[in-house]
């Protein structure tokens, strides 16, 4: 499974700690796109309480932020604005999502970032605004404080190991039983791909070229 240029499926001591179950019945598809919307889970989590979902900016449109916008679809977010460059994404497929080329500076109350771009996201933020980092930025990347001093923004971390492992496990199980039941099946066929595994070295090719696959998901099988 291809999970953000990360390839998964090694193997590994299925009884060892930390490792994922996935529900009985899950299909393929929901069971590698639970991992994504997991993050989300987690991460959504440790917003405050007072923050309010009414109207949430999302920057990116790969994986993590379709699992961000997935998650905010299933906590009932009336609207999800998805900051993207890349055309008729398949994210805008998510039920309350809208995807847009651009957001007025200063306009977001809540801004979620899953492209790794802090600086980008911050810049949309209202005063006293919301921000979560979901997508890892840049180990240069940083804010400037004396902006979140006088801007009065609240910085939220949605690392997911964060969590410890009941957390983790519940994050996912809530994650797939939610697909499952809650999401059009034709919709999660539509997010992944499946490819053969000698396909692999052709497709990380086309990762970083026009030729990118559309599906944010990719699944790699050597049945």
């Amino acid at each position: 499974m291809e999970t953000g240029g990360v390839p998964h499926g090694a193997a590994f001591d299925a009884c060892a700690d930390g490792v994922i179950t996935v529900p009985p019945g899950t299909c393929l598809q929901v069971a590698a796109l639970a991992r994504f919307q997991q993050l989300a889970v987690l991460g959504l989590d440790r917003l405050p309480d007072r923050v309010v979902l009414d109207d949430v900016v999302l920057v990116g449109s790969g994986p993590v932020a379709l699992g961000c916008a997935l998650d905010l679809c299933r906590r009932g977010a009336a609207r999800v604005r998805v900051l993207t460059s890349r055309p008729d994404p398949p994210i805008g497929c998510v039920p309350g999502v809208e995807c847009v080329t651009s957001v007025v500076r200063g306009s977001a109350s809540v801004v979620v970032d899953a492209a790794g771009t802090p600086r980008r996201a911050a810049a949309l933020l209202t005063k006293g605004g919301t921000l979560g980092l979901l997508g890892t930025p840049e180990p240069v990347s940083e804010l400037a404080a004396l902006d979140l001093h006088r801007s009065g923004w609240t910085v939220v971390g949605m690392h997911e190991l964060l969590a410890g492992l009941a957390c983790y496990q519940d994050a996912y199980t809530t994650a797939a039983t939610w697909l499952t039941w809650h999401m059009d099946p034709h919709l999660i066929e539509g997010w992944c791909r499946i490819v053969f595994g000698e396909g692999a070295p052709a497709l990380y090719t086309a990762f970083h070229g026009p030729n990118r696959p559309a599906e944010p998901v990719v699944i790699f099988s050597w049945e």
